[in-house]
């Protein structure tokens, strides 16, 4: 998709293009996001260029993940809000524009009109044994 030249994000994270900046350590940033879905709407990204979650190594993304708390609990207490959504959307078909693994931190309000609803089935349980038989043997 995105090579690291082309990157957006590895642009802001050179200071190519501006930003809003809310946090910054040696692997992660974090900064408010230019097409927010509700005030207060921050994107947290790792340094490293990595286009899927499924692709960054476990150090990173222990690093990047574990930061996530504080920021959300820093934008919460700034917005004054009870709800928010975290969300990454991994791959074309998910919605994913912007090919540098992120993490949105969307906060929430009543009646904000954001709506997160997909359409939900019954587990077929010929498929839940095949399934969880599969990916646990991948996980060894």
């Amino acid at each position: 998709m995105e090579n690291q030249k082309n990157c957006i994000f590895c642009k802001i994270i050179k200071g190519e293009i501006p930003s809003y900046k809310i946090y910054e350590d040696e692997n992660t940033l974090a900064f408010l996001d230019i097409k927010p879905l509700s005030k207060g709407h921050v994107l947290v990204i790792p340094k490293k260029h990595v286009e899927y979650l499924n692709e960054l190594d476990e150090e990173t993304a222990k690093e990047v993940m574990g930061i996530i708390p504080k920021i959300a609990s820093a934008v919460i207490s700034q917005e004054g809000v009870e709800g928010w959504n975290l969300l990454s959307n991994n791959g074309k078909f998910s919605g994913q524009e912007i090919f540098h693994i992120h993490f949105h931190i969307i906060p929430r309000r009543n009646k904000d009109g954001l709506g997160y609803r997909w359409n939900t089935g019954d587990l077929d349980s010929d498929y839940a044994a095949e399934f969880v038989k599969n990916v646990s043997e991948k996980l060894k």
